[in-house]
Parts: C-alpha cells; sequence; structure tokens
C-alpha cells in the first residue's frame, strides 16, 4: 500500500462509539447531585440536534458536526463534574459528623472492590458488549476511589485542625 493512500485526519468519520473514548460519564450520588449539578452545561440541546440529525440522516457519517459538538461538550461537562463530586467529597469529610464520614468512607470502599470485582469478571467477556462493560466499569471505578480519596483528605484535614 501507497503511503499517499493512507486516509488523512480530514477523512476520517467519527462514528457513535467514538462518544466512547476516555472515561464514562460520571456516576452522580443522588445525595449531592443538586449541589454537583448546578450550573453545569447537561449538553442537552448538542444532543437533541445529534439526535434529530440521525433521524433525519440515519446514518453518522452525516452527522459529523454534531457529534464533534456533543463530544466536546461532554468530555468540558464530565471534567467538571468530577472537579465537583471531589470538592463535595472533600467538604462532606470536612463538615460531616466524624462517624458519618466514617461510615461513607466504609460504603465506598465496599463499592469500590464490588466494582473491581465486576471488572474482573467482565475481563472475561469477548467482543464490544464485553469491551463497553469494562470501559464503564474501569470509569466508575476510577471516579469511586477519587471520591473516596477526597473524602478521606477532608477528614485529615479536620483531625490536624
Amino acid at each position: 500500500m501507497d503511503v499517499d493512500s493512507q486516509p488523512t485526519m480530514e477523512e476520517t468519520i467519527l462514528v457513535g462509539d467514538d462518544l466512547m473514548t476516555g472515561p464514562p460519564s460520571p456516576v452522580i450520588p443522588p445525595e449531592i447531585a443538586s449541589h454537583v449539578l448546578e450550573g453545569v452545561d447537561m449538553c442537552d440541546g448538542i444532543l437533541r440536534n445529534l439526535f434529530l440529525c440521525l433521524q433525519i440522516n440515519d446514518i453518522e457519517p452525516f452527522c459529523q458536526d454534531e457529534l464533534v459538538m456533543y463530544k466536546q461538550c461532554a468530555e468540558k461537562r464530565d471534567r467538571e463534574l468530577r472537579k465537583r463530586l471531589q470538592d463535595s467529597e472533600r467538604k462532606l469529610g470536612l463538615s460531616m459528623p466524624l462517624n458519618e464520614a466514617k461510615e461513607r468512607a466504609s460504603q465506598l470502599e465496599k463499592e469500590v472492590t464490588s466494582l473491581d470485582r465486576r471488572l474482573i469478571l467482565a475481563s472475561g467477556l469477548e467482543g464490544i458488549e464485553g469491551f463497553r462493560q469494562r470501559w464503564s466499569l474501569h470509569g466508575r471505578l476510577t471516579d469511586t476511589k477519587k471520591r473516596l480519596e477526597s473524602l478521606k483528605q477532608g477528614m485529615e484535614t479536620r483531625k490536624k485542625d
């Protein structure tokens, strides 16, 4: 194959699965959702435009602009949500009664263990379904570990003061 016949970046066609690069959107616990989600652009309008484009055109190659715009918006939204989640956990570690904070840390540790086990089981699944499960579980596991770490940082800061 001739080097000149290689597709260039401009010729790359995005598909829906390209939205599964990077970590999945974080799961927001209901008890802190109102604080974490407040004022964050949830990309609803862009997603509606993407679905409308897909409905009209029936295939992704005709919706490249919408796919790119949604992917960029979702990445920005998820970065903001992760930062807010960690900040909220740190604040909880600083402010909630110590027994409750320890119980919350224990629950998060149990969730980490459960997700870790589920990820190991998913490693035996083949094909796209196995990939999707591993992708989702890995993202949730990483987010939960960071939340736990932030909660513990808040608790440690309180102990020092």
